[in-house]
């Protein structure tokens, strides 16, 4: 994994739902990953998919994935090529679905007063911290367990390959 990523901001407000991140009438009829991330967003900001760059930044604030507990939100995301999502607190369920998938979570309460819809932004998950113009703001920095998580697509491929390892 990049221990440094830097791309753009994607803003949005609190209660994000995962309605809104993977829109619920796709739930049973789009299983391919790529197809997910097509419809990333799509129910709030319709010119996300097509638009997003690799390592972009969705930043939100409170409860971020609130809502259903598919795993489908996270998926889209990452498909996508999200580098990481800041948010100032994630509903519990969806938090647990993005380490699944080896997306970078961040919860942090000051950035998303200081950066704007588009504005760069750099974040260093070693040493735990979220640059942009208006300062620095920090977070705990990722450990090694959870690079490892990342770096092997999400927890199953972890621990997988830990056990495989382990059996050598």
């Amino acid at each position: 994994m990049q221990t440094v990523i830097k791309g753009k901001v994607w803003k949005y407000g609190d209660d994000i739902n995962t309605d809104v991140i993977f829109p619920g009438k796709y739930t049973y009829t789009v299983n391919d990953p790529a197809e997910m991330g097509e419809h990333a967003m799509e129910d709030l900001d319709p010119d996300f998919a097509a638009n997003v760059q690799q390592n972009d930044v969705i930043l939100a604030g409170k409860n971020f994935g609130c809502g259903s507990s598919r795993e489908q939100a996270a998926v889209c995301l990452k498909v996508k090529g999200v580098g990481a999502i800041i948010a100032s607190t994630f509903s519990r369920i969806y938090f647990r679905n993005g380490v699944n998938v080896g997306m970078p979570l961040i919860t942090n309460r000051d950035a998303y007063d200081h950066f704007e819809h588009g504005d760069s932004i750099e974040i260093d998950f070693e040493k735990g911290e979220i640059r942009g113009e208006k300062g620095t703001f920090k977070f705990p920095p990722f450990n090694e367990f959870f690079f490892g998580i990342i770096d092997a697509g999400g927890l199953i491929p972890y621990t997988r390959k830990r056990i495989q390892e382990e059996n050598r």
